[in-house]
Order: structure tokens, then sequence, then C-alpha cells
């Protein structure tokens, strides 16, 4: 390659292979580099098929599109690496010019595009949705304090038999007065005082926590790439996050209990897209991966969303609330889910490098 070739390959935004007439992996760029986690000179020689995992039987169709040098497009497959969970993806092949039997194969993941390109007016409507929930919310409150009130007044003239149906009104109200104030979180929450953060420090945090009280029963693993750079975060608020996913693990594994695997590693071609064309890097990633039942189909797509939940007496209020804090913090968060495994993902920016500064003399 000339050094614009390289500089033009370097560039590209999505996970590039270039292999040779017998599907070996002859060159990868940067992002195909952090997609697979590998470097270009360690997999230089290595069959595709071996590093690329797709749950489509794509070879015949590759090898008719290197037989009659015709481009080949694919959407919508799974798409794994043996080091994640697959991830759904489109996929574009096309021959090399002026090199026979060369293949460029290009892989674009969906959480990195179409996925991730923000909808400004779906935002502004689920933003007037839970402005009103909270002043609903605001409203209710003071007449079931009313309520409650009457009620323990009641009991103290009744019966022991009749206590216990004012009992049940205060314990419903208050339980109702509960779901209510985790509503006004969403208009209460700070914005977060983002800062430089060891991620490391708060997943230890949040795993110590869990082993202590609803984890208990759990057996959690780090799996931390110990060269990770700082975050730029609230600590606290990531803290949140991280132990809201850890709760509802636990809770989907019930009294079995079950393992967690809390991860971290970097993915230097994770970039959010905007509606405005602009992007954010959010190289520094976070998987919170139990072996659970998984989510319900019904709701998986929806499960960010306010008052969608998988568990009987959910509120559906815990995911919204992580969804709003990783998005104040201009970042990412996904899920992938089948019986047996449930992955959590969630990417965040990278705090800035501080200046040296100049030595005088």
């Amino acid at each position: 390659m000339t050094m614009e070739d390289n500089a033009i390959w370097a560039s590209l935004p999505v996970p590039a292979l270039l292999l040779d007439p017998e599907d070996r992996i002859e060159e990868i760029n940067p992002a195909a580099e952090g997609f697979l986690n590998t470097s270009s000179r360690s997999i230089r020689g290595q069959q595709v098929w071996e590093r690329v995992m797709i749950n489509s039987p794509l070879e015949l169709a590759f090898n008719r599109a290197r037989d009659t040098a015709s481009p080949l497009f694919v959407n919508d497959v799974d798409v794994g690496t043996g080091e994640r969970a697959p991830l759904h993806c489109n996929l574009q092949i096309a021959p090399v010019q002026d090199r026979p039997g060369y293949m460029l194969f290009l892989i674009s993941p969906r959480e990195l595009a179409g996925r991730m390109t923000q909808d400004h007016s779906v935002k502004s409507a689920a933003k007037s949705a839970i402005g009103m929930a909270e002043m609903l919310a605001h409203e209710i409150k003071n007449p079931l304090a009313g309520i409650t009130g009457a009620a323990q007044l009641l009991s103290m003239s009744l019966s022991a038999e009749d206590r216990e149906l004012t009992d049940l009104i205060v314990g419903e109200t208050r339980r109702i007065v509960k779901l209510l104030e985790q509503v006004e979180q969403f208009g209460n929450l700070t914005l977060p005082d983002m800062r430089p953060v060891n991620i490391h420090d708060v997943l230890d945090r949040a795993r110590r926590s869990a082993l202590l009280g609803f984890g208990a029963h759990m057996k959690i693993i780090e799996d931390y790439d110990p060269s990770l750079p700082h975050a730029m975060a609230d600590a606290d608020q990531l803290l949140q996050v991280v132990l809201n996913l850890l709760k509802n693990a636990a809770q989907a594994a019930g009294k079995e209990g079950g393992t967690i695997r809390l991860r971290s590693y970097f993915e230097h071609s994770f970039r959010l897209r905007r509606a405005d064309g602009g992007g954010k890097s959010l190289p520094l990633q976070i998987e919170v991966i139990d072996d659970g039942p998984g989510l319900p189909q019904d709701i998986a797509e929806d499960i960010f969303d306010p008052f969608v939940s998988g568990r009987e007496n959910g509120t559906g209020l815990g995911l919204a609330l992580v969804s709003k804090i990783i998005s104040d913090h201009e970042g990412w968060i996904s899920v992938t889910s089948v019986p047996g495994r449930t992955v959590f993902r969630i990417s965040l920016p990278m705090a800035p490098r501080a200046r040296k500064k100049k030595e005088t003399l």
C-alpha cells in the first residue's frame, strides 16, 4: 500500500479485513484490531472463519462473490469473535481491483451505526412523558399521605382482626409512595459531576456491596483489563448503575444463585453516531454478564423504557434510570440476552490525558 492508501485504510471507521484467495487474513485495520481484540501482525495468515463466527451459511455465497468478482451484501447477522457476545451486524464483501482472488471484508456492527443514531424527537417525547409522570407523582403523594394517616388513626380503635385491613391500606399506600418517589428520581437526578474515574474502583465497590447484601448467594467473577485508562464519569452515579445491574442479575437467578462476570476492556472503534452527523468515541467498555434465564423476548427490546419489567412485582424503573444516567454521561448502554447468558454493556468516554507542563529554566 502507498502512504495514502495506508492513511485511508487506518481511517476506516468499521472493522475491515483483507483476505487472500485461500480465505486467510492478510491485513486488518485498527478498527478490526479492536473488534477482534488482536493485532494485525498476530492474526496474519489465520483462516477468517476461525476468527469471525457468523450465524449464517455464508461461505458458499462468499466463494461465489469471489468467482464472479462481484460484491456481496449481508444484513442482520450475528457475528462473534470468541472474545465477546455476538453483535448484530451488516457485512459488505467486495473483490480487490488488480489483485485476483483477494477480497475486502467489512463488518458494520449495528450497535455502532443505525441503532446508535439518537432520534431527537423520540428522546423529547420520552422526556415529556417522564415530566408528566413526575408532576402526577407529586400530586398523588399528598392524598396518599392523608389516606395513610387516616388508616393509622382508625387502627387505634379497631380489633386485631380489623387492624389487618388498615395495616394492608398503610402498607399498600407506602408501596405506592415508594414507586412515585422512584418516578421523581428521573427529574431530580442531578447532572453527573464528570471527573476522571478508575472504572475498576467503581466495579470493586459494587461487587463488595453486592456480596454483602442482595448478591450474597451469587458468585461474582472479575475479568478486568488492567491497562484500562480512566473514564470521564461521575463515580457515584456509575456505582448506582452497576449496583442496579448486579441486583437485576441476582434477582433473575433466584434463590439457586449463579455466576456474574464483571468485565472491562478497551474498544477504540466504538463510536456513538448522532443525528446531526457528529460522533463521540466511547472506547471504555463494562459488561455485566450473568448465566440466568435471560430476558423475556416480548420485552427485551423495550427493557430500558420506563415501567417495563420482566419481574412480577417489578416497577420497571431501575433500568430506565440506568439508561438515563448513562445518557447523561454521553455514553451508551445495550443488552443481548439468551437463556443462560445476558450481557449488559456500558460504553463510556475516556478521560482526557493531562498535558505535561513544560519545564522552565
